[in-house]
């Protein structure tokens, strides 16, 4: 009888066990799942850019994925419990035909293919003697002015740096954004049908009207 009971006792053990692991299992799959995406369209080229805009890396793919890490953290609810929970790192995991980069705090722009820079800033023939983080729209506008000749549509989108260094302008009649849900601290744009996704940068649309003529 008391064999009985210990191998009962040990069995309720072992299902709490399996219950606690697979549930804890289950709320990091799922906290996963929610920060897990992929690019929506052809090929992309991705650019890497640090704070100051310069570029670090560029790598091209077909097939590609973005995956947010979450870290587990504990608080403490309004009945003095612990309570776990998953929150968004600011490490993503970019997968490109199967290889992996993990980057954090870099700028990352990923560019469809047939989607052209009408300005590329981060050429050192353009870029010039412009420098300093360039907030405001005012500032923009003034260092746009003497390439609008090369913008051929009515609408321009300024990509920057985070600290607000010019690095690469598209221009386009339909122009829009959106935040995606299914990926990480990531933004879509959408110019003339062609996506163009960044990741911590900032960003301005432009009626081409509003520059000096």
């Amino acid at each position: 009888m008391k064999r009985m009971k210990k191998k009962h006792f040990i069995e309720v053990i072992a299902a709490i066990a399996i219950i606690f692991v697979l549930g804890g299992c289950s709320m990091l799959q799922s906290a996963i799942n929610d920060i897990k995406g992929s690019l929506v369209g052809n090929d992309y080229t991705i650019f890497t850019y640090d704070n100051y805009g310069s570029k670090v890396l560029e790598t091209s793919g077909r097939k590609i994925s973005i995956t947010g890490n979450p870290v587990k953290t504990s608080d403490y609810d309004s009945d003095g419990d612990v309570k776990e929970r998953y929150e968004l790192s600011s490490v993503i995991t970019i997968t490109v035909d199967g290889k992996e980069i993990e980057s954090c705090g870099d700028t990352c722009v990923f560019v469809q293919k047939g989607l052209k820079p009408d300005v590329n800033f981060t050429k050192k023939s353009i870029k010039g003697k412009e420098s300093g983080a360039l907030s405001s729209y005012a500032s923009v506008a003034r260092f746009l002015n003497k390439y609008k000749n090369m913008f051929g549509k009515s609408r321009i989108v300024v990509i920057k740096s985070q600290l607000g260094q010019p690095i690469a302008a598209y221009s386009g009649d339909e122009v829009y954004w959106k935040i995606p849900k299914n990926l990480p601290k990531m933004t879509k744009l959408m110019i003339d049908g062609k996506a163009l996704y960044i990741h911590r940068a900032n960003f301005q649309i432009i009626d081409k009207d509003l520059l000096e003529k």
